[in-house]
């Protein structure tokens, strides 16, 4: 099985307009099995889009390594495919010129032109695929979005809190979508997410991130049968370890507001 991800001592610093510096990571260390599916989750603004970004090569880490099956990740590659926040389709091609056009890119069109019908279907696209993105729903645009990401069979799929704009039915029904596509094709993911139930829903692993400069603060292994009930109480027990490592279970604290 390929698609393991190893982070040593990896640390990324931005430096600011007026030349002062912001450390998004430091030292954070971790292993992604191969075929496992971990979300990140953290304090808004921690980092965790900065580590993301890191193991897809778009901004490398200033110090430390990431490897992908014992090969440095120095810049981008298809066998990283990236879902971001926004759909970011090209407002001129219709759904199913967006898809392919990571392939018409590397010129791979013809070789796997029904690797994108094949995943307008299992996307549940049919029907739009000669749509323009502004035509489609917000759902539509992600669910494209997810099948340009995928066309070009990834060992690894990095997902930025891409349903974080859709509505509540939309987006559960999205997160089923993605499970099934990770079942089908057996390959690794990795997600940013704010949302605790969506980050027990979906993974084999949470990976709780410290406030800037993001440090694994703890790793939580999801031992829950798929599907998952939201309602069931081993489920909620999850929950309520996360918020309470994220300081968000203990006691009211006085506030400056009253309801």
């Amino acid at each position: 099985m390929v698609g393991e991800i190893k982070i040593e001592h990896a640390r990324k610093t931005f430096v600011n307009p007026d030349g002062s510096s912001v450390t998004a990571l430091e030292d954070v260390n971790l292993t992604v099995r191969p075929g496992s599916f971990v979300t990140f989750i953290g304090p808004s603004g921690c980092g965790k889009t900065t580590l993301l970004r890191a193991i897809a090569g778009l901004d490398p880490a200033d110090s430390g390594a990431i490897f992908l099956d014992g090969e440095k990740i120095t810049q981008p590659g298809v066998e990283r495919g990236y879902a971001f926040q926004q759909a970011n389709l090209f407002p001129w091609l219709n759904i199913r010129d967006n898809i392919a056009f990571g392939l018409k890119a590397r010129k791979e069109y013809k070789e796997k032109k029904d690797d994108v019908a094949k995943f307008i279907e299992m996307t549940g696209l049919q029907g739009f695929e000669n749509s323009y993105p502004h035509q489609v729903s917000g759902g539509m645009r992600q669910r494209a979005a997810l099948a340009r990401a995928l066309v070009g069979h990834p060992k690894v799929l990095l997902l930025d809190e891409p349903l974080g704009a859709l509505d509540a039915f939309t987006r559960m029904n999205m997160q089923d979508m993605i499970l099934s596509l990770w079942k089908e094709y057996n390959m690794t993911m990795i997600m940013v997410t704010h949302d605790v139930d969506e980050a027990i829903y979906l993974s084999d692993e949470v990976v709780v991130m410290s406030a800037r400069p993001a440090k694994v603060e703890q790793i939580i292994p999801i031992d829950l049968f798929r599907p998952r009930r939201r309602g069931q109480d081993t489920f909620l027990d999850y929950r309520r370890k996360i918020l309470k490592i994220l300081d968000f279970a203990g006691d009211i604290q006085d506030v400056d507001y009253y309801l």
